[in-house]
C-alpha cells in the first residue's frame, strides 16, 4: 500500500515537471476559446464537493448577475481553478470556508478564491510560485503532493498574458486571484 501511494506520488511529480517544463520552455501551446467561466466554477466545486465534505468544508461560488465569458485555454483554466481550491480544501481548517468570487470588469473577469484555511506566513509569500517551494517541509511531506501545483498555475495565468496574486495572513487564510479578458 505504501509502495503504491509513494508510486503514484512519484508519477504525479514526473507529470507536473513535464509539464512546468513544456511551459517554461515554450513548447506548451494554449487553445483559447470562448467559454462561461461562472459555468466552469460550477464544475469544480462539484468535482471537489467529496474532499471538501471529509474536511467539513463548505465551498461557495459568489458572482452577480451577470456574464462571465471568457477567452482562455479551458482545460488549463480547470486546472488552475481545480488546484486552488484543493489546496484551500488540504490547507483549510476542519469545518471552514472557501469561497469563489467572480466580477467583471468589462474587459477582464476576476477570479478569487479565499479560505479561512492556515494560510501562508508573510516570510514565504513571495516564494510560493516557485517550482518545488513549500512552506512546511514537514506538513507537506504528510499531505503529499509535487510542490509544483502553484507554480504550474503562475505558469498557465502567465501563458494567457495575465497575473496571478497571492494575499494570505497566518492564521486567518489565503486569496489568490488572478484575471482573464473578456469573452
Amino acid at each position: 500500500e505504501k509502495a503504491d501511494k509513494n508510486a503514484q506520488r512519484l508519477g504525479q511529480i514526473v507529470n507536473d515537471l513535464d509539464t512546468i517544463t513544456k511551459y517554461e520552455s515554450g513548447f506548451l501551446q494554449i487553445d483559447i476559446e470562448p467559454f462561461d467561466m461562472l459555468i466552469l466554477v460550477h464544475e469544480v466545486i462539484e468535482e471537489l464537493e467529496i474532499q471538501a465534505k471529509e474536511k467539513s468544508i463548505q465551498l461557495h461560488c459568489y458572482a452577480k448577475d451577470g456574464t462571465y465569458i471568457v477567452n482562455a485555454d479551458k482545460s488549463r483554466i480547470r486546472q488552475v481553478i481545480v488546484n486552488l481550491v484543493y489546496n484551500s480544501i488540504k490547507y483549510g481548517n476542519q469545518g471552514g470556508n472557501t469561497n469563489i468570487r467572480l466580477s467583471n470588469t468589462g474587459e477582464k473577469v476576476i477570479v478569487e478564491v479565499a479560505d479561512n484555511g492556515i494560510g501562508i506566513p508573510q516570510q514565504h509569500l513571495n516564494r510560493v510560485f516557485e517550482r518545488f517551494y513549500r512552506v512546511d517541509k514537514h506538513r507537506n511531506r504528510e499531505t503529499g503532493g509535487s510542490g509544483l501545483g502553484l507554480s504550474i498555475c503562475k505558469h498557465i495565468v502567465e501563458a494567457h498574458n495575465e497575473t496571478i496574486h497571492v494575499m494570505s495572513t497566518e492564521g486567518a487564510g489565503s486569496v489568490f486571484t488572478f484575471t482573464l479578458p473578456c469573452g
